[in-house]
């Protein structure tokens, strides 16, 4: 840190609220599987936290144009894990193979890769000349992100897929896409909805069903749905209490300690908890925000507006699906899901924020 102005200079609001959710996450796994066979989740995401902390600060003291350079390496590295993921994955639920066993530890190689497309998007874009991006331009960058969307889709995990698209959408708006090649990017992703369809697994669709009318089928397809807006209704103003949520104690609510760990938040926490976490969340982007506005150079403000935008569209589409209002889909919770790959990789991108940071007291 010999080249920064001071240590002061780092985050630390950024790193404060970002500890502080981790907090409220830790508690509310404990609170929702205590009595369970993940009983010991809470203690492994402490874990996971402490090991995620240092990852941060080594992606936050390797100089951001460093890894910029790396992208090409980093790029190939992340198709080649993923086509290995493809081979010789761990198979889970529903016949999906996203997981690699190592050691007796397992990761799921399609999180990190959200920080190599955060790099390329950042490099490909800092490096055009013009101020607008041109079809070519366009059809390139789409192209890096679609060949490792497509690896992801195949194992098949749609959710973590999609997420891929803000980094992608934040990053050509920002290098100026003129609004014609928006309307034919809508258009075009019209057309291809109903192709989309036969694509989708059997569960995948149950999900799209069970979205658009979940009393239709109470005890099947829209339980979870149904089960999560009971529990977010149950909390009230002020919420019934750590390890007092009916729903969540009494195992109504389907995996609480990751996709639906908000409805068991705000089960047991109320209007007033939902209110100060989505505030800490507001005021997490907006720091990002803050950084990316005051970044060193264009590569440091893509940077940091592509992770803001993936972790709005975390936020969003988990919020949703627990009120009813999004499919139901895998996409957790940043920072309160438990879960180690997802964990690492947002403090790893967090990390790169304050990288960008620290970079405008360069002497």
């Amino acid at each position: 840190m010999a080249r920064y102005r001071s240590f002061r200079d780092l985050d630390w609001p950024l790193l404060i609220i970002t500890l502080i959710i981790c907090s409220l996450g830790i508690l509310q796994i404990y609170s929702a599987t205590r009595e369970t066979h993940w009983h010991d989740a809470w203690w492994k995401q402490i874990i996971f936290v402490v090991i995620a902390l240092g990852l941060m600060w080594v992606i936050t003291s390797i100089d951001y144009h460093t890894l910029l350079g790396q992208t090409p390496i980093l790029y190939s590295l992340s198709v080649a894990v993923l086509l290995a993921t493809l081979i010789i994955g761990r198979m889970g639920m529903f016949g999906a193979r996203r997981w690699i066993a190592f050691y007796g530890f397992r990761f799921q190689a399609s999180e990190f890769v959200k920080i190599v497309i955060v790099l390329v998007v950042a490099r490909y874009l800092s490096e055009l000349k013009s101020d607008e991006i041109g079809t070519r331009d366009l059809l390139k960058l789409g192209g890096l992100i679609g060949i490792v969307a497509v690896l992801v889709l195949l194992e098949p995990d749609v959710s973590t897929a999609l997420t891929y698209l803000p980094i992608l959408a934040a990053g050509v708006l920002l290098a100026g896409l003129r609004w014609r090649y928006i309307a034919a990017l809508a258009i075009a992703g019209a057309l291809t909805l109903p192709v989309g369809w036969y694509v989708l697994q059997d569960y995948q669709k149950t999900r799209l069903t069970s979205f658009v009318d979940p009393s239709a089928d109470p005890r099947g397809k829209g339980y979870q749905v149904i089960q999560s807006k009971i529990a977010v209704g149950n909390g009230g103003k002020w919420g019934l209490g750590v390890t007092r949520g009916t729903q969540t104690q009494g195992q109504f609510l389907p995996i609480p300690q990751t996709d639906f760990i908000f409805s068991a938040f705000a089960e047991e926490h109320g209007f007033v908890g939902v209110v100060v976490v989505l505030g800490l969340y507001f005021l997490l982007l907006m720091q990002i925000v803050q950084n990316a506005q005051t970044a060193p150079d264009r590569a440091g403000m893509y940077i940091c507006m592509g992770v803001a935008a993936l972790f709005l569209f975390h936020l969003l589409v988990n919020v949703g699906m627990v009120v009813g209002e999004m499919p139901v889909s895998g996409i957790p919770l940043p920072l309160m899901s438990a879960g180690g790959s997802n964990m690492l990789s947002i403090f790893m991108m967090l990390g790169l924020v304050n990288n960008v940071r620290l970079r405008r007291f360069v002497n």
